[in-house]
């Protein structure tokens, strides 16, 4: 058993965008943080990205899966080791598919692998059981972001945007003592951030992502897309709601018939335009937004942001806080909450019928107790 009060635990993320793997430590009794720690981060070379890419929407057993599998775990499994001090492991994985209606999702990655190589305690399989009673299994930084908030002291609801491969939004209420509490949050998938952004520069240009926003900056948006694309019903649902990575796969196509420059320029808007659409969803006007994610490095993406928001924006740093880390960190901070028993998502926050904790643990010498029994 993990000891009582505070636990120093080594978070892990490999996000939508396929960039490469996030780690950060982070020390918490699963309701305050109390520090953060070191971070670190290992990219996914091209060979890597490209097997894990042709995995992309598959399910469990369906080919190339394993493969990908492989991959993810070498890569945490390499930086995890570097990191030194933890006392638990809390492991994401890579979302390979994700169908909140059919009530499934699907993170290559096996935490009992890396429990076994590194010798700690892994939390993973993180929204297995928020769907199973009903939630949509995403997102869950939410609570993270509901600890953020506490402790930069704010008083005035805020929201969080995470700009990965997918947009999600937190809107916190700070006065609110817990995260699980009745209007202490609401979050939901917005829509496409970078992802489409990444795969167009991909398949036209061989690069991994428009960085800058310099190839935006030079585009024209068409106006035609963009009023086609915000008729799309994901954005007449009410949240909590969540998207898989390739649910507007078809934008490649949308934007097929215009140069490098507009098509840049036209989906940076969409991406900007889905969080603008999802902010008229939220109780009551943050009193600012606190950008995460690659997105903010996107000064175009940015400004859009910007102008067609009634309240500042600002990248987390702002607030003194890490961008690039965010989501390692909350899954350090979930993987404390799920040993100690405590709910990762909630109704505002999943759709889950009530407060949930999820996540399975798995210790060293787990697989080779399950293959004695073979």
């Amino acid at each position: 058993m993990l000891k009582e009060g505070p636990i120093r635990a080594l978070g892990a993320m490999s996000g939508t965008s396929l960039d490469g793997v996030d780690a950060a430590l982070l020390e918490t009794d699963g309701h305050e943080i109390l520090a953060f720690g070191e971070t670190a981060y290992r990219p996914y070379g091209g060979d890597e990205r490209a097997v894990i890419r042709a995995a992309l929407g598959r399910w469990p057993g369906e080919p190339g899966v394993a493969a990908a599998a492989e991959v993810v775990e070498t890569a945490h499994a390499e930086l995890l080791a570097g990191l030194q001090g933890a006392e638990l492991i809390g492991f994401h994985g890579q979302t390979l598919a994700h169908d909140p209606a059919g009530g499934r999702t699907h993170q290559a990655g096996d935490g009992r692998v890396l429990a076994e190589v590194l010798g700690l305690p892994v939390v993973w399989d993180f929204r297995s059981t928020d769907m199973e009673m009903g939630g949509q299994g995403a997102p869950l930084a939410p609570f993270f972001h509901f600890a953020c908030a506490k402790w930069m002291g704010a008083e005035a609801p805020l929201a969080f945007l995470n700009l990965g491969g997918v947009g999600n939004l937190s809107w916190v209420d700070p006065q609110k003592s817990a995260p699980e509490e009745e209007g202490a949050l609401l979050a939901f998938d917005t829509g496409p951030a970078n992802a489409p952004i990444n795969d167009l520069m991909q398949a036209r240009l061989g690069r991994e992502m428009d960085a800058g926003g310099a190839l935006a900056a030079m585009g024209a948006v068409d106006g035609d897309v963009l009023e086609a694309f915000l008729e799309h019903p994901h954005f007449f649902k009410v949240p909590p709601k969540s998207l898989d990575r390739d649910a507007f796969g078809d934008l490649q196509a949308k934007v097929a018939g215009l140069s490098d420059a507009d098509a840049a320029a036209t989906l940076t808007a969409i991406a900007a335009a889905s969080v603008v659409k999802g902010m008229e969803h939220c109780p009551a006007r943050p009193e600012r937004v606190l950008v995460t994610g690659g997105g903010r490095r996107n000064p175009v993406l940015m400004e859009m942001l910007a102008a067609g928001l009634d309240c500042p924006v600002a990248p987390v740093e702002d607030a003194g806080l890490d961008g690039d880390m965010l989501e390692a960190q909350a899954f350090a901070y979930l993987a404390v909450r799920v040993m100690k028993g405590l709910a990762t998502s909630a109704p505002g926050t999943t759709g889950v019928a009530a407060p949930v904790g999820g996540g399975r643990v798995s210790r060293p010498g787990m697989l080779a107790a399950l293959a004695g029994e073979g």
